[in-house]
This record gives C-alpha cells, sequence and structure tokens, in this order.
C-alpha cells in the first residue's frame, strides 16, 4: 500500500448523541474528507465521505486504520 494516510491527519473520536460510538475522522487542511464510524446502537458500521471524489487508495488505507485502531465488538 502506498501510505497516502499519512498526508492526512486523522483523529479517533467518540459520539454519544444522535448516535452512540467511535470511528476515525480523516481530514486535509482541517477539512473532513471521510469519516468511518462503529455505531454501537444500530450495531453497524458506516463509511460516510464528505468529497465527491477521493482515491481509492486512501479509502482502503482508511479502513485498514479503523480495524487497526477501533475494536470490532459493539458496546452496550
Amino acid at each position: 500500500m502506498s501510505n497516502l494516510l499519512s498526508k492526512y491527519s486523522v483523529v479517533i473520536a467518540s459520539d454519544v448523541g444522535d448516535r452512540d460510538g467511535i470511528g476515525i475522522e480523516v481530514s486535509l487542511n482541517e477539512d473532513l474528507i471521510l469519516e468511518i464510524f462503529r455505531d454501537d446502537t444500530k450495531k453497524t458500521r458506516e463509511v460516510t465521505l464528505y468529497k465527491k471524489e477521493l482515491p481509492l487508495e486512501l479509502i482502503e488505507e482508511s479502513i485498514e486504520k479503523f480495524k487497526k485502531e477501533i475494536p470490532w465488538e459493539y458496546q452496550d
């Protein structure tokens, strides 16, 4: 893999409110590019793209980072 993700800011963030879970946010120059989120309420994992077009390598590397950093089990 190309390590394209190293050019971006990656933050691990939890969210409680409308949804409950944890994920990663990928930004470039403080602009949110994509988010991968484990929603413990809905028991889902979701990818949200904030730009219309993104390199496939960036999405693949982001998914790998999510799998590495975020526990796979849902929390109650």
